[in-house]
């Protein structure tokens, strides 16, 4: 069977302006099977259809929390609610795991300046090693898995894909180039506009990680939805790696 490793991220990944109001960099993977996959396109295809009639709608974090564009619907407290209870179903019953990287970028320019390699490539080899590390906790063979990413710009999906294929080739510090290739992993871009409900579920999921590494006392009830599908043995949180 062949599996999807969708990959969304929030906060920006730059390092030379740093926002204070939002200092994190969380690069966010949603793991699942192709038949995990049908079910969470039927789930969120039903929450599109009932609250807009509309299968093409696109769940964006940022504009269901300020209610805007197709969402200025939720300014109807009535309508805003019943959305974020379908919405919040479907996230904590649809079958997925979560793989994610959080960059503290103060700390991480104190301990390796500005120059030190692009984050959103270490925040990806993270990633690629806890998603082996997975699947060989689970014994099983597996088909393809596919990376699936959203488009940031022509050159920045070039030097993304160069680093992917360094990975495969060369290994990580975790991983042999030989681990590596018993899987089959491929990359590919998409485009926000194609409407991918494995890329909208990760930009969901996303936001209440990056709100929760800035303030872990802070109430944040979305975040608790998320916490039970973040890949963990035991007690540990396999799938949750802060930087530095």
């Amino acid at each position: 069977m062949n599996y999807y490793l969708f990959i969304d991220e929030s906060g920006d990944h730059g390092l030379s302006n740093i926002d204070c109001s939002f200092p994190v960099f969380v690069l966010c993977g949603v793991l699942m099977s192709e038949s995990e996959y049908a079910l969470i396109n039927e789930s969120f295809d039903e929450i599109k259809t009932t609250f807009w009639n509309n299968k093409r709608v696109i769940f964006h974090s940022r504009d269901i929390r300020k209610c805007d564009k197709e969402f200025k619907v939720l300014l109807d407290l009535q309508i805003k609610q019943k959305f974020y209870s379908s919405l919040d179903e479907a996230i904590s019953k649809s079958p997925y795991t979560v793989i994610a990287s959080i960059i503290d970028k103060e700390g991480y320019i104190k301990k390796y300046g500005k120059l030190k390699n692009d984050v959103y490539e270490i925040a990806l080899s993270f990633i690629v090693e806890r998603a082996i590390f997975y699947f060989n906790s689970l014994h099983t063979k597996i088909g393809t898995l596919f990376f699936i990413i959203e488009e940031r710009g022509k050159k920045e999906d070039i030097q993304l894909k160069k680093h992917f294929e360094s990975i495969r080739n060369k290994g990580t510090y975790y991983l042999t180039p030989e681990r590596l290739k018993t899987f089959n992993l491929k990359i590919e871009f998409r485009n926000k506009k194609q409407n991918i409900n494995g890329l909208q579920l990760s930009d969901l999921v996303a936001y209440p990680i990056a709100r929760y590494a800035m303030d872990k006392e802070r109430a944040n009830p979305a975040y608790e939805i998320v916490k039970p599908k973040i890949y963990s043995q035991g007690t540990r949180m396999y799938g949750l790696k802060y930087f530095p």
